[in-house]
């Protein structure tokens, strides 16, 4: 019997994580996910361990807003997940798991035990968004309950620079709160204030006003923000504000075509495919956005 099959047999402990495992979790992700996306083609999520490190290590913060577990074979990390619980609707991910211990259990341990904390917690309602190429993740996170949603495209490229008469962005102010959560209600039926708190605090949000008023909000302008709006004109807007993308780069859903054409005719390219999945309390969106890697 090979040895990443033993290992992956013998018994699995499941444990809240801790910040010293930041480093073995960053390099299993880097390696699952730089395999997964090669395997088919695409480049990788994260340029490199070390950046991988460093969002496990806020993520493994006590006070990060996120709820994150390891799980152990034999005593040594093999995978991880993440909840967060900053807002109203629950956010999945990254779950990594080891390439040598892959497709034995692991990953369903790993998304069971952050469903079961959202179900302690009353959430509401658990999202994620998936990698529509890998056909086993795809399968799982429907076995386990998830509804398939939408399609979504993660796009990178030069900054948009174009002008919108009438549309100001600026830099997000903790003031702005309330009006942010208004246009986020109005799209999506709840806010995500907790997420937009934590980025006005960072420094990354930006806001569209237009007549007068906040009309639309970015949390971070890439991979790990989100992005609510009135209009397609005023998300185009903060899109074109950026100087550049976080990350592999802005999600955008597909089936606003306008939108999606838009940043296509403005030189973005598409660089892989999400699936939208969610449990629980899901409206469809009124208005336009960008979601996150969590949702």
């Amino acid at each position: 019997m090979p040895a990443t099959s033993h290992k992956a047999d013998a018994a699995v402990v499941v444990r809240k994580a801790r910040p010293d495992d930041a480093q073995d979790c960053g390099r299993i992700c880097f390696e699952t996910f730089t395999k997964i996306n090669m395997d088919h083609g695409f480049p990788p999520d994260f340029p490199s361990p070390e950046v991988a490190t460093g969002v496990f290590s806020r993520l493994f913060s006590e006070h990060s807003g996120f709820y994150c577990v390891v799980a152990e074979v034999e005593g040594r990390i093999m995978g991880s997940n993440c909840l967060d619980e900053r807002s109203t609707i629950a956010g999945v991910g990254p779950i990594t798991v080891d390439p040598g211990v892959q497709n034995h259990g692991l990953g369903r341990k790993l998304m069971v035990a952050v469903m079961d904390r959202a179900r302690e917690r009353g959430f509401p309602g658990i999202r994620l968004l998936q990698a529509t190429f890998h056909n086993r993740s795809l399968s799982l996170y429907t076995k386990l309950g998830f509804h398939p949603r939408e399609l979504a495209v993660v796009m990178q490229g030069p900054p948009a620079r174009t002008e919108a008469a009438g549309y100001s962005v600026r830099p997000a102010k903790a003031s702005d709160l309330e009006a942010c959560n208004r246009v986020c209600e109005a799209v999506h039926g709840h806010n995500r204030s907790g997420d937009l708190n934590d980025s006005i605090a960072q420094g990354s949000a930006v806001v569209v006003e237009h007549h007068g008023g906040i009309t639309g909000y970015a949390s971070l302008l890439g991979f790990f923000g989100h992005a609510v709006a009135e209009t397609n004109l005023d998300l185009q807007a903060l899109i074109a504000s950026a100087s550049s993308f976080a990350g592999p780069g802005i999600i955008v859903p597909t089936r606003n075509a306008q939108l999606f054409r838009w940043c296509l005719e403005n030189g973005l390219r598409v660089v892989e495919p999400l699936t939208l999945m969610t449990i629980g309390l899901y409206n469809e969106p009124e208005g336009a956005y960008l979601p996150s890697i969590l949702y």
